[in-house]
Formats: structure tokens, C-alpha cells, sequence
């Protein structure tokens, strides 16, 4: 059985995410459901998120909540496959000679720039 100590060494990923209502910074842990915290500044948040981490560990392990170990990275090849029309694939293919770079650094500049935007 693991301890909190070795939850804690585990690379769970925060969320940080800007409160321009109120000000500051607020943070999650998406695999630990629940675990969320806040600061006025970036570094106090990480400090409290840090803390909120440490006592949503403890209360699930008291409690006998399962705890779910972080996803890997290692687990994702970074490809995957994908038909589109020939029509969209010539767009691209032109946009991306205009723009001096390869289809594929191109469509990766389309994906993230969206991501980016879907997450504001």
C-alpha cells in the first residue's frame, strides 16, 4: 500500500487557471477529484496547491477512496492518423508551403493555437 509520501513524489498534473473576476490564481489537480485550491499570486497558489494535495491524500487514504496514479506521458506515441477531404488536405498543403513550413508543423500550429483558445 502506498503512503501519502509516495502519492506526493508522483507527477500529477496542475491546472492553473487565472480568476479575473476575483484575482489570483486558481489550481486542480485533474486526477484527484475535488483537490482544488487558490492564491493571490502564482507561487502562493503552487504553495497551497501543495498543501490542498497533500491533505486530499491523507483524507482519501483515511477514508479508503481510491487513488488514481497519474497518467504517464510515456503512454502517448504524439501520432495518430487522420482522413480528411482532398479538398481541405490541398488547403493545407498550400498554407503551409505559403508559410514556409511542413504540413505536419503546420496542422501542429492549427491544433495548439485551437486548444489555446478552447482553454481561455
Amino acid at each position: 500500500m502506498k503512503t501519502v509520501e509516495d502519492y506526493m513524489h508522483m507527477p500529477y498534473r496542475m491546472e492553473i487557471v487565472e480568476d479575473r473576476e476575483e484575482g489570483g490564481f486558481v489550481i486542480s489537480f485533474p486526477d484527484l477529484p475535488g483537490c482544488i485550491t487558490c492564491g493571490e499570486t502564482i507561487e502562493s497558489a503552487v504553495a497551497n496547491a501543495e498543501d490542498a494535495k497533500r491533505a486530499w491524500l491523507e483524507a482519501a487514504l483515511e477514508e479508503g477512496i481510491a487513488i488514481e496514479e497519474p497518467d504517464d506521458i510515456k503512454n502517448y506515441s504524439g501520432q495518430f492518423k487522420l482522413r480528411i477531404p482532398r479538398s481541405l488536405h490541398r488547403l493545407l498543403a498550400e498554407h503551409s508551403k505559403k508559410e514556409g513550413i511542413s504540413m505536419n508543423q503546420y496542422c501542429v500550429y492549427l491544433l495548439s493555437r485551437n486548444d489555446a483558445a478552447y482553454y481561455k
